[in-house]
């Protein structure tokens, strides 16, 4: 297949790129500056100059394709809400350009507080008054194309997406608790993440292209539920720093932006997606890759 990539030079997307090229298809990446253009090419892949602003870049690049993996998002959360409407202008961009053909568009998601103290599954809907509530828009805007000829799927990605490179929630829970000279969790620290290696799910969203039905949501969830207690433990082994509990009215001093975030407890099975797609994880675990110490 000719696969259009958004996000192709981006941290799961440089892993996604070799994951299809090794599966034997035919990668078109989409490049917004030098540096990606020329990480693309090096990978393998063809090069598509634009963004996620640039509309008509994104219409040609999905219309010369087979299909299309979204991964693409504007990783500014002082701005959640301007990015999520980006977002749902591109994902109406795509899926207008493959309507009619029964071609892919697999994009990326998250699970991160859609379900907060109990078990989300595959079958379940976001809750309207969730984290993610802003890119509801473009998750519904990606449904409404299964019903048009588009073989729609939704990845639902861990908050925790590890490995080495990771520049991520992880890396910035270290790189807090290096700053503070202590390794926090908020509260009694019992709030769970669920997570998956890079490369687990960089192979999750190839089968997720290769052939989940339309209108599907799959879970790229290798550990069900982490306590964010139980990661800041094995942080403060590694820094050699004091583990404590943070107060919740002082979370927001201590994790800046992310002090909401470490009190969701978000607890994700993907026993479905295993049995739809034959997906097994394979790669170290969040505790084990932590232990590894890439992240230190």
């Amino acid at each position: 297949m000719r696969v259009f990539v958004t996000g192709a030079s981006g941290f799961i997307g440089s892993a996604v790129v070799p994951e299809l090229i090794s599966a034997g298809h035919h990668v078109v990446g989409l490049a917004r500056s030098d540096a990606s253009a020329q990480a693309l090419r090096a990978a393998g892949a063809e090069v598509l100059r634009g963004d996620l602003e640039d509309l008509e870049s994104l219409r040609a690049g999905a219309a010369a394709s087979d299909g299309v993996i979204h991964l693409a998002f504007i990783h500014d959360f002082s701005r959640f809400e301007a990015s999520a409407r980006t977002e749902h202008r591109a994902i109406e961009t795509l899926g207008a350009a493959l309507e009619g053909s029964g071609r892919p568009l697999v994009i990326a998601s998250g699970v991160l507080g859609l379900a907060p103290g109990r078990v989300l599954t595959e079958r379940d809907e976001p809750a309207p008054d969730s984290f993610q509530s802003p890119r509801r828009a473009g998750v519904l805007a990606t449904l409404s194309f299964a019903s048009r000829g588009v073989r729609t799927c939704i990845v639902r990605l861990a908050p925790t997406v590890h490995g080495p490179g990771d520049h991520g929630f992880l890396a910035a829970l270290v790189s807090i608790a290096r700053n503070k000279a202590v390794s926090g969790y908020v509260g009694d620290g019992t709030a769970r993440w669920p997570a998956v290696h890079r490369l687990d799910a960089a192979r999750l969203f190839r089968l997720a292209l290769e052939k989940a039905p339309a209108g599907s949501a799959v879970h790229a969830i290798a550990d069900a539920g982490v306590p964010i207690r139980t990661i800041a433990d094995v942080i403060g082994r590694h820094l050699k720093v004091p583990v404590g509990s943070i107060a919740s009215e002082d979370a927001g001093a201590h994790f800046s932006w992310l002090a909401p975030l470490l009190q969701l407890d978000s607890p994700t099975s993907s026993a479905l997606t295993r049995e739809l797609l034959d997906w097994q994880p394979t790669h170290p675990g969040l505790l084990e890759d932590l232990d590894a110490g890439h992240y230190f």
